[in-house]
């Protein structure tokens, strides 16, 4: 894989990065849009869900299934300093 560029962000204190407007819209992630973060020893990756095929579609959508069951006030008040 090529490298195109790259780019620096800053890690917020809850994990979260920004990523910049140019490379957003060249990716075409806009607000809303859901994306995998994929995790190797050597790198990270963001793509959108659009990128991968349908084999990995029942994986990927039991996330919001089981959110149902994990995800409560209580959950939330748990983990939140993690």
């Amino acid at each position: 894989m090529t490298l195109l560029e790259m780019k620096t962000a800053t890690i917020t204190g809850k994990g979260q990065i920004a990523i910049p407007k140019d490379i957003r819209e060249k990716e075409g992630f806009s607000e809303g849009t859901k994306v995998a973060i994929l995790a190797f020893e050597d790198r990270i990756e963001v793509r959108s869900f659009a990128q991968f095929n349908e084999q990995l579609f029942p994986a990927l959508a039991s996330e919001k299934a089981l959110a149902k069951e994990w995800l409560s006030t209580e959950d939330e008040e748990a983990w939140k300093n993690l």
